[in-house]
């Protein structure tokens, strides 16, 4: 039986595919256990960097911090330290920079962060700190030679008056010093098409990442995507529709739906690749290697 056209690894010609991962700071020990386990899973595919989130008015700052640390002691993957300006002045943030510095991190995913007031509340400026995410890339750009990524919206910002608005934002990131974007996740592949279009007119030349999202559980990503702006399509639902109580059906279509998305992508020329991974590692690892990624004892033995 041959290979389905859509799985056939003459989809994958051209320069090699490369990945990163994002995970988020465990809250317990047994938290931290399944973090580990899946960073042992997906490290053999020798990702470009990992990022580890920081969460909302800096609320896990120390464990985002020993997470990235641990990464640099224990790994030989290249962790990115997200940092954001919601919740703490200038001096404190740059002091959270240098601890990065010092810990041997040289990459920083800045971003403004959410609302102190929760969401549908307008974002103000902590006193005496970093005023918008531009003025935080410039602050860590100052303090180091830091590689920088910053986060692009392929359906806007939700609070953006307009796409020409939102990418006058990521005009102001690059001229900061940003040195790559990675987008919020989407789900139709026109929307990114689009929006690189859009950026590449403006004369922003940074890699524009798309993030994916793999779907482990339909209803969390449908609400999240809700709260930023992220279209869910009728067709996406109806994949899901019903499957809440049978999860074992449920991962495959979630891999069925990650793979046609990455796949067309690679079709029109897309190489670079950010995941969402929710700490949580076999579906992403089976989407790896449907794009041809392999660890690097499988690649030595085929060589």
């Amino acid at each position: 039986m041959t290979a389905p056209d859509t799985l056939r690894p003459s989809r994958l010609p051209g320069a090699p595919i490369r990945v990163s991962f994002e995970f988020f700071p465990p809250k317990s020990a047994e938290a931290e256990a399944a973090l580990w386990r899946s960073i042992e899973r997906l490290a053999p595919l020798d990702p470009d960097f990992v990022s580890v989130t920081y969460g909302a008015g800096g609320s896990t700052r120390e464990r985002t911090h020993n997470t990235v640390a641990r990464l640099v002691r224990e790994t030989r993957l290249k962790p990115a330290a997200h940092l954001t300006c919601v919740g703490a002045t200038r001096r404190e943030i740059d002091d959270v920079v240098r601890g990065y510095r010092d810990a041997g991190v040289r990459h920083v995913v800045a971003l403004r962060g959410d609302p102190a007031g929760g969401p549908g509340t307008a974002y103000e400026a902590h006193p005496g700190g970093y005023d918008s995410s531009a003025d935080l890339v410039r602050g860590i750009r100052a303090l180091g030679d830091f590689e920088v990524s910053v986060s692009a919206y392929p359906e806007k910002h939700p609070e953006s008056s307009s796409f020409d608005a939102d990418i006058d934002g990521l005009a102001a990131k690059v001229d900061a010093g940003a040195t790559r974007a990675i987008t919020q996740f989407f789900f139709d592949n026109s929307l990114y098409a689009r929006y690189v279009e859009r950026v590449r007119a403006r004369g922003i030349d940074i890699p524009i990442i798309p993030g994916i999202a793999v779907i482990q559980n339909f209803k969390q990503t449908a609400n999240f995507a809700r709260k930023t702006g992220a279209s869910v399509p009728d067709w996406l639902a109806d994949r899901f529709a019903g499957l809440e109580s049978d999860p074992a059906t449920h991962q495959l279509v979630a891999a069925g739906v990650a793979a046609e998305q990455v796949l067309d992508l690679v079709d029109q020329g897309v190489r670079d690749f950010h995941f969402y991974t929710m700490n949580r590692a076999e579906l992403v690892y089976a989407i790896c290697r449907l794009l041809g990624l392999k660890p690097e004892g499988e690649r030595a033995a085929a060589a």
